[in-house]
């Protein structure tokens, strides 16, 4: 089973310019309520985020503009994917190792949340969270 999961968000719009909209509860969807809404932006070049999983909560990531690499890891398989369209949603599942690499210099990106931020949450040790997976 793949770690890649995407979520197609429809663009809208006219002459004008584009939209997204992003709804919970419809057709091509976030799959949970949303909690908290972040983004990354500003990112230096040659610097890499992430290097955390989370016990319980869940995320999708946008790359509403430039592009960046992420890199999921449950343990037993390690998959990268670039996110360089704003029409497409990464779906991040709890107690997966996630890592953020090569953003562009315009790159943001935007992050949906099932919970709220809670430090209790994080599992920031490789080691750490290969044991807990493996549980």
């Amino acid at each position: 089973m793949s770690l890649i999961k995407w979520i197609e968000f429809p663009s809208l719009g006219d002459d004008r310019g584009s939209l997204v909209a992003v709804e919970m509860g419809q057709d091509r969807a976030v799959p949970f309520d949303i909690k908290r809404v972040y983004y990354i932006y500003h990112t230096e070049q040659g610097v890499s985020r992430g290097y955390h999983a989370h016990k319980q909560l869940k995320q999708v990531a946008i790359c509403v503009a430039g592009k960046c690499r992420m890199v999921l890891d449950d343990g037993k398989t390690r998959e990268e994917a670039w996110l360089d369209c704003p029409t497409k949603g990464l779906v991040i599942e709890d107690m997966v190792w996630r890592e953020m690499h090569d953003f562009s210099k315009d790159c943001v990106l935007l992050v949906l949340a099932t919970e709220h931020y809670d430090e209790s949450d994080y599992i920031r040790d490789y080691s750490d969270f290969l044991r807990q997976a493996s549980q």
